[in-house]
């Protein structure tokens, strides 16, 4: 894992420590186990650590708390879907018309949440702003870049808070919607042409 630290236009690169790099692999291994086996509430810091031969500590110099060593365990799937959007095949990835990608994201995030609810609840609900981290970010950024090039007179920055609000986990876990049932609500909230 690399890290950086900006220090004014100098950009320090540090690499993991190789026993760190176990540590940090055991532990999500661990981890996923005790969500893929007994839920999500086996995700306890004290449980995650015995699974992983790893002290309390540990966990919480590397994750921080709970909802840090969730958004750990998403991190390989949301890298995946960011890489799809950015530069997969299209209608999700670059060379279909913004309007087609504009759908094929939100369905394809509505698939991502899905997967990973449980997950996501625990992330996104670990402090008042903890949704509107790097992923929302971007997710934001992208819809608002295809809603400029598709409806250039809607505000941009609102439509797409507007379509992703559907898809807060805490929402979706309320609700109990069905992956068919959200997207074609996302649908319908799409501008005609």
């Amino acid at each position: 894992m690399r890290s950086g630290c900006q220090l004014g236009r100098l950009r320090l690169v540090t690499r993991e420590r190789a026993d760190a790099a176990r540590n940090r692999a055991k532990i999500l291994a661990a981890a996923a186990d005790l969500v893929t086996t007994r839920g999500i509430e086996a995700l306890g810091m004290a449980e995650v650590a015995a699974a992983s031969g790893v002290g309390v500590g540990t966990l919480y110099r590397r994750f921080g708390d709970q909802a840090g060593l969730a958004h750990a365990l998403i991190d390989a799937s949301e890298r995946e879907f960011q890489q799809a959007f950015l530069s997969g095949p299209p209608p999700l990835g670059p060379g279909a018309p913004p309007e087609e990608r504009i759908r094929a994201f939100l369905h394809g995030l509505t698939d991502r949440t899905l997967a990973q609810l449980d997950l996501l609840l625990m992330a996104e609900t670990a402090g008042p702003f903890a949704r509107f981290g790097g992923a929302y970010e971007a997710y934001h950024h992208h819809l608002a870049m295809l809603i400029t090039q598709t409806w250039p007179d809607l505000d941009a920055s609102f439509q797409a808070d507007a379509l992703l609000a559907p898809l807060a986990a805490n929402l979706v876990a309320h609700r109990g919607l069905d992956g068919p049932t959200i997207k074609a609500g996302l649908d319908r909230l799409l501008p005609k042409a």
